[in-house]
């Protein structure tokens, strides 16, 4: 997709917008395959437990996970492998990363396993087992928006297809990994064009049919203001996104004291 397909032609708002998809294109392997899984492979190895989890009731669903993979993209695991192994296996194995959820008897959605070795500021083991309202928490509005939306929509999620959106947001470099424990520095009111850019997190969305869990696969893309600024349209949209942005999301995305000089960026 473009750039400026990331941002509708409107004020910043809630959208709850999807997209058919192929599944196993979504998890093959790109040009950039030996560089990302390198550094997949340091994070896991470094740090184990703050990049993968799973909980008992996500080994079902890690399983069925595996026999996707191996059908999709010909991963290897033998069926001995303890599960935990199995996890952060297939964590080195794919470019993006995934989390395995599943809807619950009592009807809440939550979240029992994965490696997420490319987060976006918050931490795997802060969430593991909670339910996704408890997930999207921080998010101001976005429960009492789109919440219920969300839940039926996981919820009455069928075979077959891969569901895909996008989510952005922007960061003062082109580190994969912002895990919050990393310290990186923030954006401010004094940051220059070439400290910027947008940070897309390309979302996958499969059910897994056998098991009743359901697969959440994110793949990090940075683009630099520049590239942002080259596409007419994608800067527009971006100037207008931003600029109508309530202040609770700003501050939430780390915009607050940085959101008028990149306007004027944007602008310039």
């Amino acid at each position: 997709m473009s750039l400026a397909e990331l941002f509708p032609d409107e004020d910043y708002r809630f959208t709850l917008r999807f997209s058919r998809g192929d599944a196993a294109q979504f998890f093959s392997p790109t040009p950039q395959n030996a560089e990302l899984l390198a550094e997949r492979g340091r994070w896991l190895r470094s740090e184990p437990n703050n990049y993968a989890a799973l909980l008992p009731e996500g080994e079902p669903l890690l399983e069925q996970t595996v026999g996707m993979a191996r059908k999709w993209n010909g991963f290897a695991s033998p069926s001995a492998t303890p599960p935990w192994e199995k996890c952060l296996t297939l964590g080195g194995f794919w470019e993006p990363d995934y989390l395995l959820l599943k809807c619950d008897s009592d009807g809440e959605i939550r979240l029992y396993g994965g490696c997420l070795c490319f987060p976006s500021s918050w931490r795997l083991a802060d969430k593991i087992g909670k339910p996704i309202e408890f997930i999207h928490g921080p998010v101001p509005g976005l429960n009492a928006s789109i919440g219920p939306a969300i839940h039926k929509f996981l919820a009455g999620l069928k075979p077959g297809v891969a569901w895909l959106r996008h989510n952005w947001g922007l960061a003062r470099d082109a580190e994969l990994n912002h895990h919050p424990d990393r310290g990186l520095p923030q954006l401010d009111a004094g940051v220059r064009a070439e400290e910027v850019f947008l940070r897309v997190e390309h979302q996958a969305l499969v059910a897994l049919p056998e098991s009743g869990g359901i697969l959440f696969g994110i793949r990090v893309v940075n683009h630099p203001l520049a590239e942002v600024k080259a596409d007419r349209d994608a800067g527009l949209r971006l100037h207008r996104a931003l600029e109508t942005m309530p202040e609770t999301m700003a501050a939430y995305k780390g915009l607050a004291s940085s959101r008028r000089r990149i306007l004027k960026l944007l602008a310039d």
